[in-house]
């Protein structure tokens, strides 16, 4: 007959917080929010950019909104809403280069509405500091007079 083993006490104690710290791992992977899960967007937009609350966006960022198809938009920066310009309405012959102007850019095949600060623009930069972001979206078919809002801010370093 074998003389019984003694539990090694801290033996036991450390296999325990191995065993917690173990759990705690696991269980921070399966409740761990990324990504877009985090961000309450409407489903009608399907990304942004600057992303919401960016805090290293640079003066001279592109503003864009990725819309559901169907839909149409307006961006309001600031408080300013800058003229849009839809391309679909640019006619120009194969090979041909063509400009577009300073002002806010919808693409209906994409259903992208983007802004770049420039020089010639009503916004020439981004200062430094927190910016508001709106865009005003609806349907194309239903019109403006039924459109819907989202707003996202960011920060110029």
């Amino acid at each position: 007959m074998r003389p019984r083993r003694r539990l090694d006490r801290g033996l036991l104690i450390a296999s325990f917080v191995i065993a917690a710290g173990m759990s705690l791992i696991i269980w921070g992977f399966f409740t761990a929010i990324t990504g877009d899960e985090g961000i309450d967007r409407p489903a009608e937009i399907e990304s942004v950019s600057p992303v919401e609350n960016a805090v290293q966006v640079l003066q001279q960022e592109r503003i864009a909104v990725d819309l559901e198809f169907g839909y149409q938009a307006v961006l309001v920066i600031d408080g300013i809403e800058p003229e849009t310009t839809n391309i679909g309405e640019f006619e120009a012959e194969p090979g041909q280069l063509v400009t577009l102007p300073p002002t806010a850019i919808f693409d209906p095949g994409n259903s992208v509405i983007s802004f770049q600060p420039s020089d010639d623009a009503v916004i020439t930069e981004f200062s430094q500091g927190r910016h508001e972001v709106q865009v005003v979206y609806w349907r194309i078919e239903e019109g403006r007079q039924n459109a819907s809002t989202y707003r996202w801010s960011f920060v110029v370093v």
